[in-house]
């Protein structure tokens, strides 16, 4: 089972590796993990996706509630929620496979945003099954490097409202 946690933070040196340490002491996995500002320069955002039984993750909103430097904390769940994912992909290309690769770029709604003669960088920005479906598409592709954001995401609109 896995729940989104959508943390808002004090913005400062430490806060990081406070919420780290707690999922490291009591052996809880974080999935993915994204931190970025808000509006408010003073606070930050962490998307945490952690995996683990309906008690793991309750411990995990409750032991994330405690921290001091934590204002709010909202939980959810994927199908709750609008999650993208950021991933570049620099890839060694050929005249046999150039034409693949572009297929299944536009198949994907992926980007071409840098190239050589003999390489690319691809931009994809998806949900995380899309990303897992691109990643599988790739097989057989000579893959470079790759890097990848956490996964970010927002409740939908109508779990707000209700």
């Amino acid at each position: 089972m896995k729940k989104i946690y959508s943390v808002l933070v004090e913005n400062r040196s430490g806060v990081l590796s406070k919420v780290a340490g707690l999922f490291a002491r009591r052996c809880f996995n974080i999935d993915s993990l994204a931190v970025g500002e808000t509006f408010d320069s003073e606070i930050s955002n962490m998307t945490i996706v952690s995996s683990g039984d309906e008690r793991t993750l309750e411990q995990i909103e409750k032991q994330l509630n405690k921290k001091l430097d934590v204002i709010k904390v909202k939980t959810f769940d994927e199908q709750q929620s609008v999650s993208r994912e950021l991933m570049l992909v620099k890839v060694k290309y050929n005249k046999t496979n150039r034409k693949d690769i572009m297929e299944i770029c536009d198949i994907m709604h992926a980007e071409i945003v840098d190239m050589s003669k003999t390489h690319m960088i691809i931009q994809i920005c998806q949900s995380p099954d899309k990303i897992a479906l691109f990643v599988s598409m790739m097989n057989g592709i000579s893959v470079v490097e790759v890097a990848r954001t956490g996964t970010l995401a927002l409740p939908k609109c109508n779990v707000l409202e209700n």
